[in-house]
């Protein structure tokens, strides 16, 4: 490095990020970072080996500082440690802390000459005017930016999942107010319409996520979002199970896609391993909503016989408007990327030059792999096929498959069952706040402690563990029990600690490119609404009212799901094992030749490895 200081902070750095208890390491520096600097020079003046005996003694020698290196480089971070962001605060020991005026530039790959060129960013990334390996920056600077991208991208991104939830939960809370009974359907046609929803929604996933991929999630996003608001609006007008069943699949297909592409859309903004945290403030405004459409319901439903409108009309009309005006104004809160702030109602952007090659530089130094396409260039087939065909992320898709089934009957039927138990339409409507404020905090304290522990699979098995027992007890539970009792059962049941934002992130970790990336976000997507369909064919109406059936169901998935959650576990840890054993048999200079001519791309990568 030229300037001073980037030598002095690198005379500590490590092998790739030095983020402590995360399986992915930047590729090859753990094998030559050390000793690459040196090599030519040696080679220069000794020339060949003489024997073989004096070359496997010299790699021996390599391979040992090499590894005496990584360990002093992690315990120099563990006893620096960066200053909190986020909820971590809370746990952290301030006095680990680094000082605000300290470097804040973290090792990377880009620290190493001979490493370097293989990494660097593509032709047409959009970024890459702002790209400096050499540029150093203080906490004080990043810290600030960090925060300030949370209440532009983080914020944005809850209140735009709150419309989108809005629209989904409003039919449930329609459900209190004889929703079906004003149509003449029945539970099997309300099951056929969330089937015909969740259907539309997988299929439009991939689709949604390729055009946001091409055209941008800043332009693809609010499109979705205005539509989708004009449809839900429009169900003030349903008249039927044929209208019903049409709107369901319009919604559906409309939305279908949002989900992964704010998620791609984060990514440019935020590091891996800040990304998980920000996933569950973004779930949490999924649970929020499901704490205000009722409060929200609890006043529009007593406009029933307003106008001659049954009240389930109105909710449809104005939360509709609602989501309109939400999804209007992230045209004007959204961004391409860190670089392209500016725009006609922006004139001075988000960021400085300066912020602008922060942001870059962080996100990049945590994982080149962010640099490969540019945020609006399309994925070709080929491309798409090579990621479908990534069988390592399917463990993750399997899992997104049935892990929250368990929950998933209870959750939908929350309502209609606190109606059957004896409560109003009122009553229900807020007693089913409760569970959704504590299903909320538990999420977030469980995608904290994911992260912190570097766990992920022990975490599913967790959340199984506190199902388990209470799909069990509501299988079993007399139709005598007093409705209190019952209550407070399901409240418990639905109070459970997802995984969802968790394993969203781990999906994201694993596939190490920004085209895996996208289309593994899109797939794993399609796998819970897979599980959302499964889910909403499991209480049916010959099972009515206490769903025996229904429920022994549930008690076999949570099982079978603790079952997945271990496989999981175990076939990433021999994956990673596996690769181990190859690399650390290959000689430093095996290692750098298979930097300059493999053919294999993201997760394939012999020095990756997985997150589990």
């Amino acid at each position: 490095m030229a300037s001073s200081d980037g030598n002095e902070n690198n005379n500590n750095q490590g092998l790739g990020s030095p983020d402590t208890g995360h399986d992915k390491i930047h590729p090859a520096v753990t094998a030559t970072s050390v000793d690459t600097g040196s090599k030519s020079s040696s080679s220069s003046t000794t020339g060949n080996f003489k024997t073989e005996k004096e070359k496997l003694a010299t790699d021996e020698a390599k391979a040992e500082a090499i590894r005496q290196r990584l360990l002093d480089s992690q315990a120099e971070y563990r006893l620096s440690q960066k200053p909190a962001t986020n909820l971590s605060s809370l746990w952290t020991r301030t006095k680990t802390h680094r000082k605000p005026e300290d470097i804040a530039t973290q090792p990377s790959v880009f620290d190493d000459p001979a490493l370097a060129p293989y990494f660097q960013p593509s032709e047409k990334y959009e970024n890459r005017h702002r790209f400096d390996p050499s540029f150093r920056w203080t906490w004080a600077e990043e810290l600030p930016l960090i925060k300030r991208i949370d209440w532009k991208v983080t914020a944005w991104s809850c209140i735009a999942f709150f419309a989108l939830d809005l629209d989904r939960s409003n039919i449930s809370q329609a459900n209190t107010d004889n929703f079906l009974e004003d149509l003449g359907l029945d539970t099997n046609d309300f099951n056929l319409g969330q089937t015909v929803f969740r259907v539309s929604f997988l299929l439009a996933e991939l689709p949604s996520q390729l055009v946001s991929k091409k055209v941008g999630p800043d332009r693809w996003i609010p499109a979705q979002m205005i539509l989708w608001s004009l449809v839900s609006a429009g169900q003030f007008w349903l008249k039927g199970r044929q209208s019903f069943l049409v709107c369901r699949a319009l919604i559906g297909l409309l939305q279908g896609g949002f989900i992964p592409d704010v998620i791609l859309y984060m990514s440019y903004f935020f590091k891996g391993t800040e990304l998980p945290f920000r996933l569950a403030l973004f779930w949490m405004a999924n649970r929020l909503t499901d704490v205000i459409s009722p409060l929200l319901a609890y006043g529009l439903l007593r406009l029933r016989g307003y106008h001659g409108y049954e009240g389930w009309r109105w909710l449809f009309l104005l939360e509709g408007i609602l989501t309109l005006v939400i999804g209007v104004w992230s045209i004007f809160a959204m961004v391409p990327s860190p670089t392209q702030t500016k725009a006609r109602w922006r004139p001075n952007g988000w960021f400085n030059e300066r912020e602008e090659k922060i942001m870059v530089n962080r996100i990049l130094r945590d994982d080149p792999s962010k640099s490969d396409m540019h945020n609006r260039q399309a994925i070709t087939f080929k491309l798409l096929w090579e990621s479908l065909c990534d069988y390592d992320l399917w463990p993750i898709y399997i899992i997104g498959l049935t892990f929250s089934i368990p929950a998933g009957p209870p959750d939908q039927y929350l309502t209609l069952t606190l109606r059957q138990l004896g409560f109003d339409t009122f009553d229900s409507n807020l007693l089913s706040i409760p569970c959704q404020i504590t299903c909320t905090l538990n999420m977030l304290l469980l995608t904290y402690l994911s992260e912190r522990l570097n766990q992920r699979a022990l975490m599913g098995v967790a959340m199984q563990v506190w199902l388990l027992p209470c799909v069990i007890a509501i299988s079993v539970l007399p139709s005598s029990a007093p409705k209190w009792a019952a209550y407070a059962l399901v409240t418990v049941l639905l109070s459970y600690p997802s995984t969802h934002p968790m394993q969203v992130g781990w999906c994201s970790r694993n596939s190490n490119t920004v085209r895996t990336r996208t289309v593994s976000a899109a797939l794993y997507n399609m796998a819970v609404q897979i599980n959302s369909i499964i889910s909403a064919n499991i209480y049916r109406k010959d099972d009515r009212p206490e769903y025996r059936r229904g429920n022994r169901v549930l008690v076999g998935i949570a099982n079978m799901n603790i079952a997945i959650y271990f496989l999981v576990k175990i076939y990433y840890v021999v994956r990673n094992k596996r690769r181990e054993k190859v690399w650390d048999k290959m000689s430093g200079e095996e290692r750098e030749r298979y930097l300059a001519t493999t053919e294999d791309k993201g997760s394939k990568r012999l020095d990756f490895r997985f997150a589990h």
